[in-house]
């Protein structure tokens, strides 16, 4: 019960809950995360290590920048759970307003180069 505690308390953010909406979309790295939801490096590196914890997110690290992607989580329900947020996380205004942020974002931004 710990367990599944703690994998529903890493969805009880929303900065983390828009960090997984835009991960739907693949693997993204740090530096795309914070130009999509305008928010510093400190705080999404924080927000994804949550998400790392509890096997809701990935990460590889190239270079200095560390990429992340959805994961699988542990406990069947919440594998459940990530099929209905992956179906419903776009809805919201706020996630369409940073999906736009980040396709800005990437059409402006230096193929493969971050910072």
């Amino acid at each position: 019960m710990n367990e599944l505690a703690a994998g529903f308390k890493a969805l009880a953010d929303p900065t983390r809950l828009r960090l997984l909406n835009l991960l739907r979309h693949g693997e993204l790295c740090v530096c795309d995360l914070m130009e999509a939801l305008d928010v510093p490096q400190p705080k999404v590196s924080r927000h994804l290590s949550f998400l790392k914890k509890e096997q809701w997110v990935s990460g590889r690290r190239a270079g200095k920048w560390m990429h992340y992607k959805l994961s699988t989580p542990r406990q069947t329900v919440l594998i459940k759970v990530m099929d209905v947020l992956q179906e419903h996380l776009g809805d919201s205004e706020t996630a369409r307003w940073d999906e736009a942020r980040l396709r800005q974002h990437l059409k402006t931004k230096l193929t493969g180069h971050c910072g």
